[in-house]
C-alpha cells in the first residue's frame, strides 16, 4: 500500500494497525480552499485528489490519503508554519469548541475508490499568556492543522472531547482500518 501523504503522524497511526506503507508519495497538489467552500466538502475534495493524483502515477497499487482540518464554524485553519499563525489559531480556539474533520480514502488496485469522513468536537479552555508563551517556546505548533497537537503539550488546553482521538492526530483508525478490511 502507498501511504500519499507525507505526515509522519500517520506513518504512526498507521504502524498501530500494524501497517508499514511500502511507499510514501505526498501528492503535489493545489490545497487552497476555494472561495465559500465549506469545511466538510474542503476535506473530502483534498482527500480523494491527493489520492487520484497518486494512482495515476502509481496504476493498480492500493493507494491511502487523508486531510485533516480544524474547522472552527465555517472557517478553516490553516496549518501553522509560524508563529503568528499559530497565535491566532490558538487565540481563536482558546475557550472554544471546534470540529476536526479527516477524510481517509482509499483506491484499491482495480481503481475502486472509498472514503470516510470523521468529525470529532474538541473543547479548548482559555489558554492563558503564560500557557500561550510555553505553547509556542515548544515549538510543537509547527506544521500542526489549527496550530496545536493534542498528542503533546497542548493535551493541557483540552477538557473535553467528542469523537475520535486518533481524528485529531490525523488518521481516525477505526474507520481507517474498517476502509483496509482489516
Amino acid at each position: 500500500m502507498i501511504l500519499a501523504s507525507a505526515s509522519p503522524r500517520r506513518v504512526q497511526l498507521l504502524a498501530q494497525l500494524g501497517i508499514t506503507p511500502t511507499a510514501i508519495i505526498p501528492a503535489d497538489i493545489d490545497e487552497t480552499p476555494h472561495p465559500n467552500e465549506a469545511p466538510l466538502a474542503y476535506v473530502e475534495r483534498i482527500a480523494h485528489s491527493k489520492a487520484r493524483a497518486v494512482a495515476t502515477q502509481h496504476p493498480a497499487q492500493n493507494i491511502l490519503s487523508a486531510d485533516t482540518v480544524v474547522a472552527l464554524g465555517r472557517r478553516i485553519l490553516p496549518k501553522a508554519e509560524d508563529e503568528a499563525t499559530a497565535r491566532s489559531c490558538l487565540n481563536l480556539l482558546s475557550g472554544r469548541r471546534h470540529r476536526v474533520l479527516t477524510c481517509v480514502c482509499v483506491i484499491d488496485a482495480a481503481g475502486k475508490l472509498r472514503s470516510k469522513t470523521v468529525s470529532t468536537i474538541v473543547r479548548f479552555s482559555r489558554i492563558t499568556p503564560a500557557l500561550m508563551e510555553d505553547y509556542m517556546a515548544s515549538n510543537e505548533w509547527h506544521g500542526k492543522a489549527g496550530g496545536y497537537a493534542i498528542q503533546g503539550k497542548a493535551a493541557a488546553f483540552i477538557p473535553f472531547i467528542s469523537g475520535s482521538h486518533s481524528n485529531v492526530v490525523g488518521l481516525p483508525l477505526f474507520e481507517t482500518a474498517q476502509l483496509l478490511k482489516l
